[in-house]
């Protein structure tokens, strides 16, 4: 189980998809963390969804994956339900970082997909961890989540560490005719729950 982390006050965070709270969380090991949360999450079955950071997809728009749109949709179901957290993790690249992601993009761009460009420079497929985001949700009184998710490995890291998932919400949206490649060896390569 991680370590308590230290947090701050909430602070307002007015968006295009609505006003949101955003807490930031810092943990021993340096690492730092957003919630962005709408109204009081105290409780059992709160609206969740565990994104990691993507620079390219979530902030400049790339085709290559599904996150930006993936995010939106969160943040959407948020303001709609009017009760729910994101937690958004600082994991870039499926935790091998900025640099590296771009090292795959590269391999990609010659042929590899998603999982063997990874394997092909020496980084593991998925170095992602949950246990801060189950801190973090602790941290906010969250007793149980219905987590928006396509990946089951996330619905289980995450009970793992103490947050009951008392409900996966199928999260598919942004496939285009760039990332169907992507999307398929999510799907069929690692696990991910994605209609073809």
């Amino acid at each position: 189980m991680s370590e308590s982390p230290v947090r701050t006050p909430a602070a307002q965070l007015p968006t295009r998809f609505g006003r949101f709270e955003a807490v930031a969380f810092r943990f021993p090991s340096g690492a730092e963390h957003l919630a962005i949360v709408k109204g009081d999450v105290r409780g059992a079955d709160v609206l969740a969804r565990v994104h990691s950071s993507c620079l390219t997809g979530d902030v400049l728009g790339s085709e290559r994956c599904d996150c930006g749109p993936q995010l939106a949709k969160a943040l959407e179901a948020l303001e709609a339900e009017g009760r729910g957290v994101v937690v958004y993790l600082q994991q870039e690249g499926r935790g091998v970082g900025l640099f590296n992601k771009v090292r795959a993009y590269h391999e990609q761009d010659r042929g590899a997909n998603t999982l063997e460009a990874n394997v092909k420079l020496g980084l593991p497929a998925d170095a992602r961890t949950y246990d801060e985001a189950a801190a973090i949700l602790r941290a906010l009184g969250v007793q149980s989540v219905r987590l928006m998710t396509n990946n089951p490995a996330k619905v289980a890291a995450l009970e793992s560490h103490g947050v009951a998932v008392t409900e996966r919400l199928a999260h598919q949206v942004g496939e285009n005719d760039i990332n169907r490649f992507y999307l398929a060896t999510k799907r069929d390569l690692m696990g991910h729950l994605l209609k073809a």
